[in-house]
């Protein structure tokens, strides 16, 4: 009798076996990595590992650089990163854990399922916090008062920046985005404060460019309410902010996944819609001018 992969019973039974046992190993580099903020270079050494976990506490320095395509160095400025000495206790501590960690779950996940499951623990966190509406409601009637209104979100933020001013242009007069860099930033903060601008929002995540950091102390500086989506509270931009709102980012994957501040992003419109006494009249005539000019197809 063979199963209906074709593999005697006992044969079947080894595989999943050993499929279990390489299970709770990637859950358990996996639990490893969590917290910490790793670059995008040790996120792929740490997404290798999670592919090779029989393997991984057995893999030299060298080994594991060929198989991540990484270099030597690379690997050992990882385990430091992890809080290891080098990348020797690292292993060693792999090799500790290994026998002893617990069994996997029937149905675990694999590494793009711990992805989305950990973007979808960061929106019930956001969730939670929103349970207080206040600091979000307090923004909107900031961001709604401020004319013109700034929007700052350089390097990785550069899209919640872009995709919060398009759709806050549809019943805001005059937002402004400024997602370029460079010495002319400030020169733009400057043009919107003259031309009355009462408040800047500032979407930050990692990893956070220097340059966003001194411009909102400049923003500040120049007489404007700096309202920052960030990552976390403690970020580095939390102290050049009057009112942060963090949303969570996810660290599984290679580059950060930011559903959490997307959303926030869009919360923060509604309420700005709330405080804008006209935003409805707003959003109707650009329906009626869509339809006469037959912008979308459905």
């Amino acid at each position: 009798m063979r199963t209906h992969d074709g593999t005697a019973p006992d044969a079947a039974g080894a595989v999943e076996a050993a499929g279990a046992d390489t299970g709770a190993g990637a859950a358990r580099l996996q639990a490893l990595f969590e917290g910490h903020r790793l670059t995008p270079t040790q996120r792929r050494i740490a997404h290798c590992m999670v592919r090779r976990a029989a393997d991984a506490p057995f893999l030299s320095s060298v080994e594991l650089a060929e198989l991540a395509g990484v270099s030597q160095p690379s690997v050992t400025r990882f385990a430091v990163a992890l809080g290891f000495d080098g990348y020797p206790a690292l292993r060693k501590h792999l090799r500790e854990v290994a026998p002893a960690g617990p069994p996997v779950a029937e149905g675990a996940y694999n590494e793009y399922q711990q992805a989305v499951q950990s973007e979808i623990d960061n929106l019930r966190h956001l969730a939670a916090l929103l349970a207080d509406p206040t600091p979000v409601e307090r923004a909107g009637r900031l961001l709604a008062a401020s004319r013109p209104l700034p929007v700052l979100g350089l390097r990785a933020a550069s899209a919640q920046a872009g995709g919060f001013a398009y759709f806050a242009r549809k019943v805001h007069p005059d937002v402004r985005l400024l997602d370029e860099g460079g010495t002319m930033l400030a020169d733009r903060i400057d043009a919107a404060q003259r031309a009355g601008a009462t408040a800047l929002l500032c979407f930050a995540l990692p990893r956070h460019p220097r340059e966003v950091v001194e411009n909102l102390e400049y923003a500040r500086e120049a007489g404007l309410t700096v309202v920052t989506v960030a990552d976390s509270a403690f970020a580095p931009v939390a102290r050049h902010s009057d009112l942060l709102l963090p949303a969570a980012v996810g660290t599984g994957l290679a580059f950060d996944t930011a559903c959490a501040p997307m959303l926030l992003g869009r919360v923060l419109l509604e309420a700005m819609c709330d405080a804008l006494p006209d935003a409805q009249a707003r959003l109707e005539e650009f329906d009626t001018k869509a339809a006469t000019r037959a912008l979308f197809v459905d």
